[in-house]
């Protein structure tokens, strides 16, 4: 961009030689009325160790230059600034906004191996300071990837409870189901509800189906978390999942895991991470 072409700018360029010429001339009258001028006229009756003020007009030209000053100003920041002028923020974010679109048309339909090195690399930068290069949560400081979307980490969640994620119907309490009991839910959700895969326990989906009315009444019968007031477990053991969870957030033991649905991530690095991490727990 040619900063000549901008209004705005030539515009305060002219402002700025206008003040510089303003200043010298009123400098240069008054630095010569010094030299050759009389100490004459009406004093003000003020006198500070016999130095007295003379009763003088405000000088014309500077007082227009004052008045000149405060009204550019005013316009400047006001209305020249915010509507015409160049912004170095918002060039970033064009730019930003600009190489994103093209990211995500480049990379419109993945295949699975590009899903993968994208979510590794996504990962290893973004993910692995806290839940370590191998996802297994470095010793419980965060959580163990490496059983996402398997019926493991189902069981473990109706256990334990599940906090910090900020949904609308609140924290899962621990305790909700005993381990037989979540073990049957856990079949039934990977096996029938969300259909992530073939249940280690395929004797007790139907016994699962019958106890979700528990889980159902705030992730919805269907699943589908009761329009996002809490999780969608129908996406349970998927990419979508995952990605889920890196737009709400989470409050953790070690602190806050940042929601990424600032722009940080598109939505195809978060499919990809979501493909990386389930690729941990499988055997």
């Amino acid at each position: 961009m040619n900063w000549l072409n901008d209004n705005v700018n030539l515009l305060t360029l002219l402002g700025a030689a206008a003040i510089i010429i303003l200043t010298v001339g009123v400098a240069g009258k008054y630095i010569k009325q010094i030299k050759t001028d009389k100490a004459t006229g009406e004093l003000t009756g003020d006198n500070w160790d016999g130095i007295g003020e003379f009763s003088n007009p405000m000088p014309t030209g500077w007082s227009y230059a004052f008045l000149g000053t405060i009204v550019w100003a005013l316009w400047y920041f006001f209305l020249g600034y915010p509507i015409a002028t160049f912004s170095q923020i918002g060039q970033y974010n064009q730019e930003v906004s600009d190489y994103t679109q093209r990211f995500e048309s480049k990379w419109a339909n993945p295949n699975h191996e590009t899903l993968m090195g994208m979510g590794e690399g996504v990962f290893l930068v973004q993910c692995s300071p806290c839940h370590g290069i191998t996802g297994d949560g470095i010793d419980g400081k965060a959580a163990d990837l490496t059983t996402w979307g398997s019926e493991e980490h189902i069981v473990n969640t109706v256990l334990k409870g599940s906090n910090g994620q900020g949904y609308a119907l609140g924290e899962m309490p621990a305790g909700l189901l005993d381990k037989a009991s979540a073990t049957a839910v856990a079949a039934y959700i990977v096996q029938d509800l969300a259909k992530s895969g073939k249940s280690k326990h395929p004797e007790l989906v139907t016994q699962g189906k019958a106890l979700w009315a528990t889980c159902g009444a705030c992730h919805g019968m269907d699943g589908k978390g009761m329009g996002g007031s809490a999780p969608a477990l129908i996406n349970y053991g998927k990419a979508e999942f995952v990605a889920e969870v890196l737009n709400h957030g989470k409050k953790g033991t070690i602190g806050v895991m940042p929601k990424f649905n600032d722009g940080r991530l598109t939505n195809i690095q978060k499919i990809a991470v979501g493909t990386y991490v389930n690729s941990l727990n499988e055997e």
